[in-house]
């Protein structure tokens, strides 16, 4: 990036920058990251290679005797101004930064499943990457995340409890879905495109 940048809001959580990309023209970018840290200034083996953002989970819970299903949380948006169905997700901290790729999306993809479900990761629990690296709206932001599918075998229901939610998070319970309840959800619900991509890896 070699045009000028010009900050207009800059705040913990977001913050919108100017790139004027030519004499006159502005393009504005709503982002999470600090101005030395845009992705529009990122060449691209480092923009290949980019910490995303957050990380998604595609949580699948194997109950002895039962269809598999698909946990995910009612959380409140407040740019919605709804309760919405989620798949579980949160910020990579700064402290993890320093990481690998896969080893920060992994610490951050377990801190975020106790957090908003209570479940720690056990032995015989699997992680696969679904994808590292996924754009929501690049036509206004960078905001980016890892989008990974953790497997629950030996979890009891009971053990689900939102009673760790941090800071603005407001959690209203937990929804397990079938496959064919994914893919409904996929074609009706008012979803983000995360959770979205979470019910297309589950459901397929």
């Amino acid at each position: 990036m070699n045009y000028p940048v010009e900050t207009l809001l800059d705040t913990r959580f977001i913050k919108v920058f100017d790139l004027q990309y030519a004499p006159g023209k502005h393009y504005f970018d709503a982002t999470r990251r600090g101005r030395e840290d845009l992705v529009a200034a990122l060449s691209e083996e480092q923009f290949r290679a980019m910490i995303p953002d957050a990380v998604s989970l595609c949580v699948v819970w194997h109950g002895p005797g039962q269809e598999d299903r698909m946990l995910l949380n009612r959380e409140y948006r407040y740019p919605l101004g709804q309760f919405v169905d989620s798949v579980p997700a949160g910020l990579i901290d700064p402290e993890d930064r320093g990481k690998d790729r896969p080893q920060a999306i992994r610490d951050t993809a377990a801190r975020e499943l106790y957090e908003e479900t209570g479940i720690a990761l056990g032995p015989k629990d699997e992680f696969r990457m679904v994808h590292p690296c996924l754009f929501s709206s690049p036509g206004l932001t960078d905001e980016s995340n890892a989008m990974v599918r953790i497997d629950l075998y030996d979890h009891a229901e009971s053990e689900l409890t939102q009673s760790h939610a941090e800071g603005s998070e407001q959690f209203n319970g937990f929804r397990l879905v079938t496959r064919e309840e994914a893919r409904r959800m996929m074609a009706e619900e008012p979803i983000s495109v995360y959770t979205w991509i979470g019910l297309a890896e589950f459901a397929k």
